[in-house]
């Protein structure tokens, strides 16, 4: 998946739900926008929350990643990325149909790469394509996996979010093994760290002493911020919607962090 120049294509990935993939999406791909990077951001979560989250709606006709799953090809027919209200960050919209996805491809030989063919020569274009993923181990996650070259993973500081890395590493590890050897994980973020509870500095502590996570535990943490889900409702990135807001401050330091950092 990597062009000449080197296109980072990143999967934003937890097998457990609620922990900021999405809000963690869209809004890295602001904050690299606004640090002069072409962001292609793919909504591969049917629940389509990056999608709204940049305010687009999906009218008929619009090509989706439904569409590139059940037709790779139809990449040789239509524009595949939408331009967004912002400079420089471009999305493939989700909608629900996607669920059917699952089904529809049970029998079909490589639809494990569906993804990845759809993508493939789009990297040209973009210095960035970050994937949101569904919350859970399905085709379309496996997909995902296929066809980026880095993870990374929202953590909530939380015990429950924290007990379920060990599954997401070792998925990782088994589709390293049997279909994407070039994936590897680059780093776990800390998201709605709130520094006033025990339990966020004790997660964070733990992270940092496990020899399998402190290692790729980032600097950055994405504290808990009203604004960002007031953003989110609002169909704009925190960067767009309150600038000084600690939301924006987490992103771009979270942004410039991950340029620092390559695999």
């Amino acid at each position: 998946m990597e062009g000449t120049h080197n296109c980072r294509t990143i999967a934003i990935a937890n097998e457990k739900g609620g922990v900021g993939k999405t809000v963690m999406t869209i809004n890295l791909g602001a904050a690299l926008s606004l640090k002069g990077k072409r962001i292609l951001i793919v909504d591969a979560d049917p629940q389509a929350n990056a999608t709204r989250g940049l305010g687009v709606s999906t009218p008929e006709g619009m090509t989706t990643v439904y569409d590139l799953m059940k037709d790779p090809a139809i990449r040789s027919t239509r524009e595949l990325a939408i331009k967004t209200r912002w400079d420089r960050l471009d999305l493939i919209p989700s909608t629900v149909d996607l669920v059917g996805a699952e089904v529809e491809l049970v029998d079909i030989k490589g639809r494990e790469y569906r993804l990845r063919e759809a993508l493939e020569g789009l990297s040209e274009s973009y210095d960035f394509i970050l994937i949101d993923t569904p919350p859970s181990l399905s085709l379309l996650t496996v997909n995902v996996f296929a066809c980026a070259r880095e993870i990374l993973v929202p953590c909530q500081t939380h015990p429950y979010s924290y007990d379920a890395l060990e599954e997401l590493f070792d998925t990782v590890s088994a589709i390293g093994q049997e279909i994407n050897p070039d994936l590897s994980i680059i780093g776990i973020v800390a998201t709605f760290f709130d520094a006033r509870t025990r339990v966020s500095h004790r997660i964070v502590e733990k992270l940092k002493e496990d020899p399998r996570y402190g290692p790729l535990l980032f600097n950055s943490q994405i504290r808990v911020n009203t604004t960002i889900a007031d953003s989110a409702l609002s169909g704009k990135p925190v960067l767009f919607y309150r600038k000084g807001s600690f939301g924006s401050i987490d992103f771009m330091q979270l942004a410039q962090e991950l340029l620092e950092k390559k695999t």
